[in-house]
This record gives structure tokens, sequence and C-alpha cells, in this order.
């Protein structure tokens, strides 16, 4: 794209995202102190946040600068990626909820800013919404070509199809793959390695189901058209072939539900990815 300026932190406990400071605001905040801090950064922070009214103005600039090619110019990317948040407000206001559940769930991130410049599943996560809505408008080729970029940029690869709820969070990202019947509910939080792929070459609908709330540890594999329910719990490295009730855990290689229900209400929030040490074992 050329120079960042060709193209025009402290963290907060939040508990309701009602009574929290808008993002946007908080975002131009934290860039206009970084800014002073870091004055080797301070082109690159006015160019993708400063220079933008809004979150939508500033989001399509920094998916341009990620995601432009010699084949898709940048400045074509920031123009699919505009007309989408034009046509479809529910996408930046979605995003806000992206980038809120990154700070409320990951320990490491300090602000919005670093989710915003830097973690490459939020990146992925927003690639794949503008991607999922041109899929929706028939436009079909343009769409895959986002996902095969996303695919190598961030070594994220969500289908196109794939339906995704508001406040999902994407940590790390990498080897992520979901198909393109999966459906993932509202506040999901997945990790690195999580597979919601098909158990073979069957046609039609053959992905998972993941209900609100489910947290999915790393390298986790969940197969076929099966269901996750509400704020269930998928185990690091587990293999799931068949259901998981709302409110269990499923572990293991083959997933057996453990402790279930569990007394946690929302896992993917809490991120909290142990076991109790009584434990249940259903085969499922």
């Amino acid at each position: 794209m050329g120079r960042e300026d060709q193209m025009s932190q402290q963290r907060l406990e939040v508990v309701d995202p009602a009574n929290a400071p808008p993002v946007w605001a908080s975002l131009r905040n934290e860039a206009e102190a970084a800014a002073q801090q870091e004055a080797a950064l301070a082109s690159l922070l006015a160019a993708v946040i400063l220079n933008h009214k809004t979150l939508g103005g500033a989001l399509s600039y920094q998916l341009a600068r990620k995601l432009g090619d010699q084949e898709l110019r940048a400045m074509s990317i920031r123009e699919i990626a505009e007309e989408a948040y034009a046509a479809d407000p529910t996408l930046t206001e979605i995003a806000e909820a992206d980038l809120r559940a990154v700070f409320e769930r990951d320990p490491a991130c300090k602000g919005y800013v670093q989710p915003f410049l830097f973690f490459k599943g939020f990146a992925a996560l927003q690639t794949q919404r503008v991607a999922h809505w041109l899929w929706g408008q028939g436009r079909e080729t343009l769409a895959l070509y986002l996902q095969s970029r996303m695919s190598e940029l961030f070594q994220v690869d969500i289908h196109p199809a794939t339906k995704i709820g508001r406040g999902v969070f994407v940590d790390h990202g990498t080897g992520i793959v979901v198909g393109e019947t999966a459906v993932i509910g509202d506040d999901v939080s997945m990790l690195q390695g999580v597979t919601l792929g098909g158990t073979g070459a069957e046609r039609g609908d053959r992905h998972p189901k993941i209900g609100k709330g489910v947290l999915l540890g790393a390298g986790a594999k969940v197969l076929g058209n099966i269901e996750i329910g509400d704020y269930a719990k998928i185990a690091s490295g587990s293999v799931v072939l068949k259901p998981v009730p709302a409110g269990c855990t499923a572990a293991g290689v083959p997933a057996r539900l453990v402790n279930c229900p569990t007394c946690e209400e929302a896992p993917a929030r809490s991120m909290d990815h142990t076991l109790a040490d009584s434990v249940y074992n259903y085969v499922i």
C-alpha cells in the first residue's frame, strides 16, 4: 500500500457492555497516548486509527493494509469493506463486540489498540465477516478470494458461508479451520488449532453447530453435523464426534462427557480450561 500516511492503557474491568465506555472512543484515546509514547509508530497510529471518524472507517483501512496485494490492491479492498459496512451497519457493531470480547477475555490484552493492530485472530474474523457479506450478495468468487488471503496471511481458514455470531474471541488463531456449513453462536471463544469440520466427503449440511458461550480449547476437533450446546466446554486436544449437551464438558479422544452439567455458567468468558478434580465419564 506504500507509506502508512498515504491513506487516510490502562486495563478496565468491563462487566456490563451496556455501561462500558464506547469502544471507538477508547480505541482513539489509546492510540493518541501510544503515539505520544512511541514516536516511531505515530504515523501508523494516525493512518490506521486517528485519521478516521468511525470504527468502520478505521477497520476498512486496517483490513486493506493487511489484505491488499498485487492482484487486488489495498484501495480496492478498502472500498469493498466500506461498501459492506455501509450496506450492513451491524457489521461494525459486531466488530465492536468482538474487540470487547478480546479485551475482556485475553489477560495479555491491555486495551483495544493491541487486538485492532496486531492480533491476527481479530483480523481474520473481521475478514471473514466481510467475506460472508459478499457471499450473501452472490459475490462468491470475491468472497473466496478473501478467504484465501485470510488463510495465507493469518493461518486461519474460515469459509465465507460460515455463520458467526457476535462477541466471538479467536485467540492466537493459528491453525483454525472452519467448514462451510458450520455455525458459531454469540460469545464463543476458540483457541489455536481448532477444527470445525466434516467427517468425510459428504455434501450438504455437514459441519458442527456451536452454541452460545462455548469454549473450544486449543487443538479441539469437532467433526460432523453435530450440536455443541450453549455454554459447553470442549477440552484442549479433544476429538468430538457426537453432540454435547448444554453446560457440559467434553474431553478426550474420542471425547467423553465430564462434569455434566458443570456449575460454570459462561466458560467462554472465564476462559477456564481446567477440569474439575471429580470427573464423571459419560460416553457420547
